[in-house]
């Protein structure tokens, strides 16, 4: 693991973000940064979205003789009085040193390494909202599942909030569903990150080769000044267009080393990559194929209709990210990491997206009157993500190359029936 050896200051992080998923993560990296004085401040900011309320009667804080259970008081207060966010994780012991503020700009001050949070349609008013007022060398980790997709082009989060904010921003994904990981149940995440080469200071630093790089050597041991590199690659292999300050020498480098050891806990394991495209993508094609297995499942097909709706799906999966991102993709990030095969059948196993599509066809209904039954009217992100890709690949002609994600959507939208699916799913291109 990194250690602080002759550094002398240490990372502060902020985690952007306080829903279910953000507070368990706060709670994961609190735990590692008291763990870990050498080489972060104890304290971790977390930037709640203000609202007030009571505490709840099913919670174990509740007191009817009590103000709080009484009278409404800022979610900031309850989650600093209690540590415990008892709206969004209920029942879950939070450390004392995560500091819950309402402030945007004050939790973000001075941080070092940002976690991103929240959900996505708030990425571009937020990043606005801060970007005055970080550090122009921190990092980033985005925690935002999925893409931004439209007719026009494939998008990462993290790119986004790194351009929003002209820093390097990696991202983290898996099969982490965030009551399990927050009741410390066994499970595992992939985080995706490649180092800018300005990062690098030694070889010790650097464990993990880049793509295509000899085993044993790293971007570190050039004899080059890798700080003076202010140029970076995106996932598709262009130079950025964000020019990346570089961070303190006197700060530890923000590698794999340091994330794993700011990120994994005896029962939340950590694999750290530096595709960010796979993880990124794994993360959203997964829940269109989640919908297509809840298809078959609601016709009573059985499991060995899933698992080769499953199959097909991951070998789409990988298809996508090597045609679209064929300069950072790795097969091995679909089939090998929790962001891939293993996020995927948790989806296809019991995740929102499966069962919406397996209630559809067993009651008889649209996809949308399942959502407004269930889900309040909340659009599923596997529909909302088969109608962008769909439009995506029809732009480009190449729809008939990926048969189940677009016979998926074809589905949803009423032109084919589900019992049509394994014909659909014919022809479906090895990668």
């Amino acid at each position: 693991m990194a250690t602080l050896g002759a550094y002398n200051k240490k990372h502060k992080v902020t985690v952007v973000g306080s829903g279910n998923w953000g507070s368990a993560i706060a709670k994961i990296v609190a735990e590692n940064t008291k763990e870990h004085p050498d080489l972060f401040e104890e304290e971790v900011q977390m930037w709640v979205y203000e609202e007030e309320l009571t505490v709840p009667p099913t919670s174990k804080h509740h007191d009817p003789g009590s103000k709080f259970s009484t009278q409404p008081h800022k979610l900031t207060r309850l989650i600093n009085h209690f540590h415990e966010n008892v709206k969004y994780l209920p029942g879950i012991a939070l450390p004392s040193s995560i500091i819950a503020n309402p402030s945007l700009e004050e939790s973000v001050h001075d941080s070092t390494i940002l976690v991103f949070n929240l959900p996505h349609q708030f990425i571009g008013g937020l990043c606005d909202q801060m970007k005055d007022h970080i550090l122009p060398y921190a990092r980033g980790v985005s925690c935002i599942k999925g893409v931004s997709v439209d007719s026009e082009d494939v998008r990462l989060f993290s790119e986004i909030i790194g351009e929003k904010l002209a820093i390097y921003c990696g991202a983290l994904s898996g099969a982490n569903i965030a009551n399990e990981v927050a009741q410390e149940k066994f499970s595992e995440t992939t985080i995706a990150y490649d180092p800018p080469p300005m990062d690098s200071r030694n070889p010790s630093q650097n464990p993990t080769p880049k793509a295509g790089t000899p085993q044993g050597q790293t971007p570190s041991s050039s004899q080059l000044d890798l700080t003076a590199i202010t140029e970076h690659k995106d996932t598709r292999g262009k130079t950025s267009k964000v020019k990346l300050i570089v961070p303190p020498a006197d700060l530890p480098p923000i590698d794999h080393n340091l994330l794993k050891t700011l990120f994994h806990r005896p029962y939340f394991h950590v694999q750290v990559v530096s595709d960010v495209a796979g993880v990124s993508l794994g993360g959203a094609l997964k829940n269109i194929v989640a919908i297509a297995t809840g298809f078959v499942a609601g016709l009573g097909w059985g499991d060995n209709a899933k698992a080769a709706v499953m199959r097909v799906g991951l070998l789409e999966m990988v298809k996508f990210g090597k045609t679209f991102f064929a300069n950072s993709v790795h097969t091995g990030t679909f089939t090998e990491e929790s962001a891939g095969v293993a996020d995927l059948i948790t989806s296809c196993s019991g995740g929102r997206n499966y069962r919406c599509a397996k209630m559809s066809v067993e009651r008889n209904i649209t996809i949308e009157e399942v959502e407004r039954e269930e889900l309040n009217g909340q659009m599923l992100q596997g529909v909302s993500t088969a109608k962008d890709v769909y439009s995506f690949l029809k732009a480009r002609g190449k729809d008939d190359e990926f048969p189940l994600l677009v016979g998926t959507y074809r589905i949803l939208k009423g032109e084919v029936k589900v019992e049509d699916l394994p014909d659909l799913m014919v022809g479906t291109p090895k990668s």
